[in-house]
């Protein structure tokens, strides 16, 4: 079954948690300063640790019997920091390999391998934002890649301005694979552009030669995107069938409050999984994961969760 029948089946779907936080702070392991974390492929110890937090997240995905999406630790691995580093455009095929081995090793679980990429600038601040036609030639090289690499499908990470986000769809719908458009957002209905969340989706639905297969949105806890999605603009039934996902931190911070913060205050696993529920009596949400502060144990009361809402809205 393709991500696409998955998706259209309305069935729940788990992705993957945090990475990079957990690689820093379970692991003493540092992004490398051009690509981040793209460059653990090549760390014995980077690998390694990579495949061990993507085997708790498919053991969470495998005990609740759900599909799952990893994606590949690529959001900075850009053409501009690729030229910039010592490494080559086989940065992100070594990367793609690692989920496909991953996912080879565990055939209990239907695993789909995605492509992560991200802003060219800061996603918390907005800055450096492409326009739209630049953004499709200067994303348009990574989403190929990707494409030659065999991914299933292709995810834009915490997306924070509207204009950078069409050339990031304009790029990927080109590819053919499914893909997902995931917006940074405040608590103001905006993302941090201030381009009104309903507004930028129907601008890309409507402007794109293929929509996306769904919106999401990640490094925002559920109670911000509860408060984001309750604004009169919207709180419409084109937001609540075209919003289909999260992947929350453990955070109450807003995204001004955690840029460049120290210290990460974070969700205890059923209390997230609560604000999740919570969010999912607004929202049809069917593609739940972690971002910042998550780990296995989140992730499968959240599983739970998702799960059994499924079951009662089918009901």
């Amino acid at each position: 079954m393709s991500l696409e029948e998955c998706f259209r089946s309305g069935s729940p779907i788990l992705m993957e948690g945090a990475l990079g936080e957990r690689l820093k702070r379970e692991y003493s392991l540092e992004p490398d300063e051009y690509v981040a974390l793209a460059a653990m492929v090549y760390s014995k110890k980077g690998e390694e640790a990579l495949y061990r937090l993507w085997s708790e997240y498919l053991e969470a995905a495998k005990q609740f019997d759900m599909p799952f999406l990893a994606t590949t630790p690529t959001r900075r691995a850009n053409k501009e920091r690729v030229r910039e580093s010592p490494y080559d455009e086989n940065i992100i095929l070594d990367n793609v390999n690692l989920l496909k081995r991953l996912r080879d090793d565990f055939p209990a679980v239907k695993m789909y391998a995605g492509g992560l990429m991200g802003c060219a600038g800061d996603a918390y601040r907005a800055d450096h934002v492409l326009k739209r036609q630049e953004a499709r030639e200067f994303h348009g090289w990574q989403a190929e890649l990707f494409g030659k690499a065999g991914v299933d499908f292709l995810y834009a990470g915490i997306m924070p301005a509207l204009e950078e986000a069409l050339g990031m769809a304009d790029a990927m719908a080109e590819t053919g694979l499914p893909y997902i458009i995931s917006f940074m957002l405040g608590s103001d209905g905006c993302l941090i552009d201030k381009t009104r969340l309903a507004d930028a989706m129907e601008e890309i639905d409507s402007s794109v030669k293929r929509k996306p297969l769904c919106f999401m949105t990640n490094c925002v806890h559920p109670a911000i995107i509860r408060k984001n999605l309750s604004w009169d603009f919207n709180d419409n039934a084109y937001v609540r069938e075209r919003f289909r996902g999260i992947q929350p931190n453990t955070s109450p911070l807003s995204p001004d409050e955690l840029d460049g913060s120290k210290t990460l205050e974070g969700t205890e696993p059923l209390k997230l999984a609560e604000e999740v529920e919570r969010l999912m009596e607004k929202m049809n949400i069917t593609i739940c994961g972690g971002c910042c502060g998550t780990d296995a144990r989140h992730l499968k009361e959240m599983a739970r969760v998702i799960k059994e809402m499924a079951r009662v809205i089918k009901k």
